[in-house]
């Protein structure tokens, strides 16, 4: 097959990539789809599920066997952890490109990706895969052939950690995050614990400490940014929210970094990001803010001594799944970036 590169034709308003979603019913796949019918440069011709048939928009859909690959330029895997990485192999073996935003190839390494998921990885030969966190890894998606979604949490903190990592500015101290976020992060599939009557009223820790399955998806950037800065302690929560996440991440500077001196290196990285909203110094980031909308809110505030507070919202959806899955699509295509986005 033979991909569209739109960066050598002469007019890209003209060119319209064939597409397909895989795992159309679940929250992500659904907003990805509205997301894709917005597109100017999308035309979606198939889109997936085992159990339906139909969107309720009608959008009619088939079995994933059933998709012809032959057809698409690119397909959006929205599908469960263990076998979204086999349909994004034989996609690649196709001459498909892929946006995965599964688990399965996020983590570079197999052996780390069954130890922290406890099963094999479906698909060892793709790894490493390029990392889909565009305001960090943009010059590794251009025109690659396939591309991790990295999760909700993750793009949450990276976001709000960055510019300290980037800059060495982080000490060895651990690094603390809390993360709050909405019960569509749970899934669609119904579950007693994201229930109504369960999370109303409630905040629930889960998963804290380093137990939580991001959390070597979190130090595996770190560790690329900053090799000596601290070990991540993570604190996610469940809220009685529909969409949206809040990430506050309490971080130790080296003794020569000052408030002033680190706020200046967040201006100087996100001034330009078309999807990143800086507040000014001392002001934090709200889920309100970022909520139904495509990119992230970032505040930077002084803890004490050499401490940072770092806030950082987003739509766990969108800015955490779907939206910046489309985001990796732009970049992937030579497209540009906020096409459909903004």
């Amino acid at each position: 097959m033979t991909h569209a590169h739109l960066e050598t034709l002469p007019n890209v308003t003209t060119q319209t990539l064939r597409v397909g979603v895989f795992g159309a019913t679940g929250y992500t796949g659904q907003l990805l789809i509205e997301l894709l019918r917005e597109h100017p440069h999308v035309n979606l011709q198939f889109a997936t599920s085992e159990r339906e048939r139909a969107l309720e928009d009608g959008t009619p859909l088939i079995p994933a066997d059933s998709a012809p690959l032959e057809s698409v330029d690119a397909v959006f895997l929205c599908l469960p952890n263990g076998v979204s990485g086999g349909v994004a192999a034989k996609a690649v073996a196709a001459g498909v490109r892929v946006i995965d935003l599964s688990a399965d190839l996020r983590l570079e390494s197999a052996a780390l990706y069954e130890q922290t998921y406890k099963m094999p990885h479906p698909a060892p030969q793709l790894l490493p895969a390029p990392y889909g966190l565009p305001e960090i890894t943009r010059s590794a998606l251009h025109n690659a052939p396939y591309i991790a979604n990295p999760g909700c949490h993750v793009t949450a903190v990276l976001l709000a950690l960055y510019p300290l990592a980037r800059a060495g500015a982080l000490s060895s101290a651990p690094i603390i995050a809390d993360t709050k976020t909405g019960v569509s992060g749970a899934g669609r599939e119904p579950k007693p614990e994201s229930m109504f009557c369960e999370v109303y009223g409630d905040v629930k820790p889960y998963n804290i400490g380093r137990v939580h399955r991001h959390v070597p998806e979190i130090e595996q950037m770190l560790g690329k940014l900053q090799p000596d800065c601290g070990a991540l302690i993570f604190a996610p929560h469940l809220v009685p929210l529909d969409v949206g996440l809040l990430a506050t991440v309490y971080a130790t500077l080296k003794p020569e970094w000052t408030l002033e001196r680190v706020y200046a290196e967040y201006q100087t990285v996100y001034s330009a990001e078309p999807l990143i909203a800086l507040h000014s110094l001392g002001r934090a980031a709200r889920i309100r803010e970022a909520a139904h909308r495509n990119g992230a809110v970032i505040g930077v505030s002084a803890g004490q001594g050499n401490t940072l507070i770092l806030t950082c919202a987003i739509d766990n959806l969108r800015k955490g799944a779907s939206a910046q899955a489309l985001q990796n699509f732009n970049i992937m295509f030579g497209l540009p970036e906020t096409t459909g986005l903004l």
